[in-house]
Order: C-alpha cells, then structure tokens, then sequence
C-alpha cells in the first residue's frame, strides 16, 4: 500500500505548505531569528488552492482506507497486521495534524508573547500616532508579528496592527527617538 503512504504524505505537505506564510513567523519567533519570517510569503496567494489540493488528497486517502473491500474465496489464513502507518489510526492522526495546520493563520497569535513595556511619558506633546500602510498581512499571526517587533523599538508606545485594514497604528515619544537624541 505504497500510495497510501505517498496520499498522506502529500496531504501533510500541501497542509504545511498552505499555512507555511503563518508558521515561519511563529518559528522565527521561537527561534529568535525574526529577519526569516517573511520568506514564505510568496505562498499565500496559493494559500487556497494548496488547501484544497490538501482536502482532496485527504479525502481521496479516506475514501482508499474506508471502501469496502472484495472478498476472494480463498481458503488461506492470511491474517497480516499493517504497519501503523498504513492504519486508519495514523490517517486520522494525519487529517488532525493537516486541520491544526490548515487553521494555524486563525490562532498563531497565542504563540507570540505579551508584551508589557514600562514607557516613562516626560512631555505628553512628544506622543505622536502614526499609520503605516503594511500590505501582504493574511492573518492575526501577521499582526502580532508586527506589533512584537515594532514593539522592540526605543520609545513605542503602543502598537496596533490589523491585517484587515492593512496597517499599523503607532503611537511613540518623540523624545525617545534615536536620531533625536544629542550626542
């Protein structure tokens, strides 16, 4: 059952490969190597097609696994166990793990730390909010990516992103800026 194998394993890859625009953040994060986080965006315009490519392949293994199959008359005992990954266990294992993945961009924001950033507010007239137009964000793993570095910066007060409305709302101290302080 060799196509078995291959159908799961495409299932997985297109899977990841459907959400990989939203994983890369998440593992730069964990990583610590946040400049690798957008190169994967080039995926997610196939985004759709990759997860309906992936829901095929799925359900083709599915439809493989659970047909029934044709008796032989034959009167040998031929009782022979599976390997796990030929199972109805390890394909519902797969299509879980290909669900999770495919429903990443709908909950990566939970992996990125809250942060709470203790500013020191001198003069009030400093505060300044700015809007940054930011396309190719997809999701809310997007957003708190933009918020977490942008929230690495001197002097940010708070940040708000939104793919929906691709932008960023920045509200920072313009006494804290770096190219404004005397040397």
């Amino acid at each position: 059952m060799k196509t078995d194998e291959k159908l799961i394993g495409t299932g997985v890859l297109t899977a990841i490969a459907a959400s990989l625009c939203c994983i890369t953040p998440v593992l730069a994060l964990v990583a610590g190597t946040s400049g690798i986080a957008s190169s994967f965006s080039w995926l997610e315009p196939l985004r759709p097609y990759l997860i309906g490519f992936t829901i095929v392949v799925l359900g083709f293994a599915w439809y493989q696994k659970l047909k029934p199959k044709q008796e032989i008359d034959c009167e040998c005992e031929v009782d022979e166990k599976k390997p796990f990954m030929q199972t109805k266990t390890f394909l519902g294992i797969v299509t879980v793990f290909s669900a999770l993945m495919l429903a990443l961009p709908m909950y990566a924001d939970i992996f990125y730390p809250k942060q709470t950033k203790q500013v020191i507010i001198v003069d009030k007239s400093d505060i300044h909010t700015v809007e940054f137009k930011i396309n190719g964000m997809t999701c809310t793993g997007c957003e708190e990516h933009v918020n977490h570095e942008v929230g690495k910066l001197d002097g940010i007060v708070k940040t708000l992103a939104s793919y929906k409305s691709e932008s960023a709302i920045v509200e920072f101290d313009q006494s804290k800026n770096e190219s404004n302080k005397e040397t």
